[in-house]
């Protein structure tokens, strides 16, 4: 007997998708990474640090469990088409800059970031494809993601430091 969706899977599949961002042609973390990194200087950037970090706990909670419930509706493991992911590592990249507000420079350094999440994200160097292998289910399919974005807002870092 085949499953019906439920509204709450439909509701699910919906936000690990972020909509139709996850169904777009061709490189859907790469269309998951460019929107968050649209949204990111009106909803999550102007934020306070203890706001910005309560809505990285609210898309990590919220899409572990949509990242979950997704991976049964779709009965596949971390389909390409779930991108809640990239929402949270690249937010998690954003995390730790421009917290003076908006300044000249902002969109190169937003481009640099969303750069070296992508390549974190792509490249998955330890721990990050361990944790990716290791942790099952939808916490599985956030967390490399979280780790990838710690990566590129420290590489980010330690460029600036240096250059």
């Amino acid at each position: 007997m085949k499953h019906h969706p439920t509204i709450t899977d439909s509701i699910a599949v919906f936000i690990a998708t972020l909509g139709p961002v996850g169904r777009l042609p061709k490189a859907p973390g790469t269309w998951g990474s460019a929107a968050a990194l649209a949204a990111a200087p009106w909803c999550f950037i102007p934020l306070p640090m203890p706001a910005r970090l309560a809505a990285l706990c609210a898309v990590l909670g919220a899409g572990a469990w949509a990242a979950a419930r997704a991976e049964k509706v779709l009965d596949r493991k971390d389909p390409g088409c779930i991108v809640v992911d990239e929402l949270l590592g690249q937010w998690t990249a954003f995390l730790p800059f421009h917290l003076a507000g908006w300044t000249q420079t902002m969109p190169l350094e937003l481009l640099a970031l969303f750069a070296l999440f992508r390549l974190f994200d792509i490249l998955k160097p330890w721990p990050i494809r361990v944790v990716e292998r290791r942790v099952p289910g939808g916490l599985g399919v956030m967390l490399d993601d979280l780790l990838a974005g710690v990566f590129a807002a420290a590489s980010y870092a330690l460029i600036r430091l240096f250059v």
